[in-house]
């Protein structure tokens, strides 16, 4: 090309979640059975859809309105129930036209920092997930400015070190949270809410919210929606069905927008937000008329209890095989389906292997493994998927400098979640010890 048409870094904004599944693919057809253990998608791993929530689809799909266009802000009915939910609560409460529906959360974390302006940062938590981290850094063209996780507390945000970068940065203008946590599985406290609303409206900042997890929380830990704390302070929630219903096929989430009109500055920037939104017409009609019927289903409540008593099951199966390993530092999760899991400083090396028998498998990771630069969790996980068939995400991925690996907790047969467990404890020893 006569210019150069890619924008500055955009070749380090990496995937890691989805690329190691293109290596895994490879591995599998060359007679590797895999364990899929990398990627939060329920229907992946067996998750049954009962019967009477694919009939509500079925039935709408047999509605002629459900093949339309809906208004860009989303289908009016559901925008109305949404706002019922919420303002139940008591805490901020919202009209329809403060929520704003887009193809998936992935669209709205999109449309949400793409329109900032390149100056503008949102502080982000360390680690965080993937698609906030790259699009953040993306819209600024910079890395993106992170306060700390602790894994030596449960993963809680260090105050201390949010509100120096806040204090210290006059362009944070905004501050990201993700509850409960991807990729941690940690659930915010409601004081920790509390002291990041107060930092917020201490130094005139918005929030963002991610609470697409919101009602998948269980060993006795409890949280709220930011809407219930939040006060006066500018803020978005993002929610979706993809990890409630769970339904990630239908690219279905959107925006709760509190307290725009309090501050001009906000209100445009949530303006600018529909204007994006619109150059689209608008997102997915079905899902959004599916989604009333379905959360009012007498049988809702049930399937969703049912799935985080298994998800409870799960973390505490994983934490138990993982806590054993003393290289690792390990948390139990408390809501989402996803894990954390550290190595302590100074254990991981770059010369580290595991024995791979199938030469044109070992050809392939060493090609990955031995590049310049590739960090020694990622030589890891990359080794691990070609000796037993589980595939985990390097925890660096993740905008962290913390070194590990991330694992879900979506496997459904108990016993086929302790054998991946013991096997994967079994093969980090032999691994750390080569």
């Amino acid at each position: 090309m006569r210019n150069e048409i890619v924008a500055p870094g955009a070749g380090e904004l990496t995937y890691e979640i989805r690329n190691i599944v293109t290596v895994a693919e490879k591995v599998q057809r060359l007679g590797v059975k895999i364990n899929w253990e990398n990627i939060g998608d329920p229907i992946v791993k067996g998750e049954n859809i009962p019967l009477w929530m694919k009939e509500i689809v079925a039935a709408e799909a047999m509605n002629d309105d459900s093949y339309a266009y809906c208004p860009t802000r989303g289908v009016l009915e559901t925008r109305e129930f949404i706002c019922e939910i919420t303002n139940k609560r008591g805490g901020a409460q919202i009209t329809p036209d403060d929520i704003i529906f887009f193809n998936g959360l992935g669209d709205a974390i999109a449309k949400v920092y793409g329109n900032l302006r390149p100056e503008s940062r949102v502080l982000m938590p360390s680690p965080t997930y993937t698609t906030h981290s790259i699009g953040e850094a993306a819209h600024a063209n910079a890395v993106p400015v992170c306060y700390r996780l602790k894994p030596e507390d449960n993963w809680y945000p260090d105050m201390d070190d949010l509100e120096c970068h806040v204090k210290y940065n006059p362009q944070i203008a905004g501050i990201m949270m993700i509850n409960p946590d991807n990729p941690t599985g940690m659930v915010y406290p409601v004081e920790v809410l509390k002291q990041i609303v107060e930092i917020a409206r201490k130094y005139d900042l918005f929030i963002i919210a991610d609470e697409v997890y919101s009602n998948i929380v269980y060993n006795g830990e409890k949280t709220v929606p930011i809407s219930d704390v939040i006060g006066q302070v500018p803020a978005i929630a993002m929610k979706g069905i993809s990890k409630e219903l769970p339904w990630p096929g239908s690219r279905c989430g959107w925006i709760e927008v509190y307290n725009a009109d309090r501050d001009p500055r906000f209100n445009k920037f949530v303006n600018s937000i529909l204007s994006s939104k619109m150059n689209e017409v608008c997102s997915t009609t079905l899902p959004q008329r599916c989604l009333p019927a379905v959360m009012k289903h007498p049988e809702y409540h049930n399937y969703l209890n049912e799935r985080i008593t298994r998800y409870e099951k799960m973390s505490n199966i994983t934490y138990e095989a993982l806590s054993k390993v003393p290289e690792l530092a390990v948390n139990r999760t408390n809501g989402a389906f996803y894990m954390a899991v550290p190595f302590k400083p100074g254990v991981l090396n770059n010369t580290q292997t595991l024995p791979i028998k199938n030469p044109e498998i070992r050809q392939l990771v060493e090609g990955i493994v031995n590049q310049p630069g590739v960090a020694p969790d990622k030589r890891f996980v990359y080794y691990i998927l070609a000796h037993t068939g589980i595939c985990v995400v390097p925890l660096s991925s993740f905008n962290t400098e913390l070194l590990g690996f991330r694992v879900t907790l979506l496997e459904r047969d108990e016993a086929e979640c302790r054998r991946i467990y013991r096997t994967l404890t079994e093969n980090i020893a032999t691994y750390l010890a080569s």
